[in-house]
């Protein structure tokens, strides 16, 4: 019983420091599986379900909640608010749990952290949800569709509604679906270290099934991986860990023979590592970021992967170097942004964002780009790319920049599986969807220096 306590203690702290803390929430559930490693493999993996799910679907658990308490979810303890919303998690998604249980241990959790005169009230709460959880009602997706997804998929509604001016709702319900998705992992084979038969081998070697994607020759997704820093194939550099709609940046930039590439937001720097195998030991990649720690950790990557390249740098992409004016054939903008279109990866991320935070961002891009397009040689490529799906970040700000600065669009369709093409990568841009392509959000533009 003790150990249930403890275990649940856990995810509270977890939860803790997400919410009340602005942690961010795969960097606190790492450190704590990290600091846990003893605990059993079926202890480790209640603690991620049910912090990773209660994260998930926090809007419809407040919803619920907000239906049988007296005291609105804002206005709780933030201790007894989230320690509810662990518990209706387990009510609602764990079958597994009896009810009496999640009852009973909660309350015993309220009083252990000093909220003794509370746990009447989340006795209370914890019951009534778990005697009608089957009548709380909805949102109806024909009168309120706002509200519904919001509710239903845990998305705020701003960023709904925003969506669907963009998407529709039919569109909308297919990302929030994806996003609840289990996550893939997708690894990118380093072709100048070893060769795909040699990669599949080496993970098989360990029980790791790995299949090759339909639409990118350099990737696989694994399957059967739980630790991947003892998989001989990573330790050796063979694979660095991205996403799909990642590695299209290095297939669209396509480097040349000897080019001189600068990514100036590169960590963890699986975008210029690309680019250095995609070079096949020529050329030079600059791998900036804004911190030594940022660029350390590119380098530890770099230094696993044993590429002689490319090399790790800290420097501040808002800030100006003369040395690099007209230098790089190559450069990527994958700038800084609100992060929305891997929220399937990150789910604090969803919560945390604000139009206003959103606003800001688009002024940092907006500050990065008016900065380093003076690094692309005239006839160079630049490619500028976000991991979010909303306009004001994407669409708006490529057109803002081809408003201002000597650049056109080039076609991005020479470098997609044709399952992707479309008039807008004819004319130089993507925009890819979770629920709509099998990948994270992301876009993704190529353009050319013309003066």
């Amino acid at each position: 019983m003790t150990e249930v306590i403890n275990l649940r203690e856990i995810i509270l702290g977890i939860l803790m420091e997400v919410m009340e803390e602005e942690e961010q929430s795969h960097q606190v559930l790492r450190r704590v599986l990290e600091k846990y490693q003893f605990l059993d493999k079926r202890d480790r993996a209640f603690i991620s379900r049910v912090s990773e799910g209660t994260l998930e679907n926090l809007i419809l658990i407040d919803y619920i909640i907000g239906q049988f308490s007296s005291v609105a979810v804002a206005d709780m303890k933030p201790l007894i608010r989230n320690l509810l919303r662990l518990s209706v998690y387990q009510l609602k998604f764990m079958d597994s749990v009896p009810d009496s249980a999640v009852c009973n241990e909660s309350v015993k959790l309220a009083q252990k952290k000093g909220f003794y005169n509370l746990k009447g009230f989340v006795n209370g709460v914890l019951r009534s949800i778990a005697r009608n959880l089957d009548k709380v009602v909805y949102p109806d997706r024909e009168t309120m569709p706002v509200a519904h997804l919001s509710v239903l998929y845990s998305m705020p509604e701003w960023i709904v509604k925003d969506w669907m001016n963009l998407y529709g709702f039919d569109t909308v319900e297919k990302i929030c679906q994806a996003f609840q998705e289990p996550s893939r992992t997708y690894v990118r084979c380093n072709f100048s270290k070893a060769s795909k038969e040699q990669i599949i081998e080496s993970l098989a070697a360990q029980n790791i099934l790995a299949e090759p994607s339909p639409y990118l020759d350099c990737a696989l997704e694994l399957k059967g991986v739980n630790y991947l820093q003892a998989v001989e194939a990573f330790k050796k550099g063979w694979i660095q860990v991205q996403d799909i709609s990642s590695m299209l940046v290095g297939e669209a930039a396509n480097p040349a023979w000897s080019d001189y590439c600068i990514d100036v937001c590169a960590a963890p720097g699986g975008k210029a590592l690309h680019l250095a195998d995609k070079l096949k030991g020529s050329g030079y990649v600059e791998a900036r970021d804004l911190t030594d720690q940022k660029a350390d950790r590119i380098q530890e990557n770099i230094e696993r992967a044993g590429m002689i390249n490319i090399q790790a740098i800290a420097a501040d992409a808002t800030i100006f170097y003369p040395a690099s004016v007209e230098k790089a054939d190559v450069l990527l903008a994958d700038v800084p942004c609100s992060g929305l279109g891997v929220i399937g990866r990150k789910q604090d991320i969803k919560y945390k964002m604000t139009p206003a935070k959103q606003a800001e961002i688009v002024k940092l891009q907006r500050k990065i780009l008016d900065t380093v397009f003076q690094y692309v040689k005239v006839g160079g490529t630049l490619i500028y790319s976000t991991c979010t799906i909303g306009a004001e970040e994407n669409q708006y700000n490529l057109k803002w920049f081809l408003d201002n600065y000597p650049f056109r669009l080039e076609s991005l369709d020479p470098y997609l599986p044709q399952a992707w093409r479309s008039k807008t990568t004819q004319a130089g841009y993507l925009q890819l969807l979770p629920g709509v392509h099998k990948a994270d959000g992301f876009f993704l533009a190529r353009l050319t220096r013309i003066g």
